[in-house]
């Protein structure tokens, strides 16, 4: 019996052993240490501008006037019009894509009335879709290496990107012509508006054209449309604009 209590005394004794251990261990401090880190965080900012100097009706430019968003022509055979669209990436944007659109409306009598008859019995050329291009729009030489478009200084390589649809798009319904013009570069803007080259400074009535052709352009427009993208997150310009188009 005495073993036996005495083995008991002593489970007992480890258990008090233990539970104090515990006990003990349970109160015990850490040594530990904390540091913040704090992140700010802005959202970037794609902002663009588009706008050309203000004419006259007869393409004659307004001195000292502000630029505008539209202007209104009166047109004449073998006329020249002021007509500058030219795209500005506002502060404080940052890298990216910049493109212009520019769409002619009546498409049909626009052809028609750029078609030098002195040809037209010859038959179609192929290229009859740029003849707006060709025919009427004024590209500035100096810039127009800046921009990626369909500008005529090769009739194989113009009818190449008209069947392109990264270059123009008809809209037989709409009767519209449109022309796509990319800037070569991406451009950012942190600190200060960044003004691009402008591609084309007028435009041009054909001498050949019809008082009956001319009354047929009745509610002809131009419109030119600015668009930008970031640069960011896309491997090449062509990402870009794709991604561009499926989010419209």
């Amino acid at each position: 019996m005495k073993a036996k209590t005495k083995t008991k005394a002593l489970l007992m004794s480890l258990c008090a052993v233990l539970l104090v251990a515990a006990s003990v261990l349970g109160t015990m401090a850490y040594l530990t240490d904390s540091k913040d880190v704090k992140n700010t965080f802005t959202v970037g900012n794609v902002s663009i501008d588009l706008d050309e100097a203000k004419v006259n009706t007869d393409g004659t430019v307004v001195t000292g006037a502000d630029r505008v968003k539209t202007n209104s022509y009166k047109l004449l055979p073998g006329h020249t019009y002021t007509k500058d669209p030219t795209v500005t990436v506002l502060a404080p944007s940052v890298e990216s894509y910049v493109r212009m659109k520019v769409t002619f409306n009546k498409a049909s009598q626009i052809i028609a009335m750029c078609t030098d008859p002195e040809f037209a019995e010859d038959g179609p050329t192929g290229v009859e879709n740029a003849y707006p291009l060709i025919r009427m729009v004024k590209f500035v030489e100096a810039n127009a290496a800046k921009w990626d478009g369909i500008i005529p200084d090769n009739m194989v390589d113009t009818e190449e990107m008209l069947a392109d649809g990264k270059y123009f798009a008809y809209d037989a319904e709409a009767d519209t012509l449109t022309y796509y013009f990319y800037y070569k570069e991406t451009v950012e803007a942190p600190t200060a508006d960044v003004k691009l080259a402008t591609l084309f400074d007028s435009i041009n009535v054909p001498e050949w054209a019809t008082n009956d052709q001319l009354k047929a352009l009745q509610g002809f427009e131009i419109t030119a449309v600015a668009e930008a993208i970031q640069a960011d997150g896309f491997e090449n310009a062509d990402a870009a604009w794709a991604a561009f188009a499926a989010q419209k």
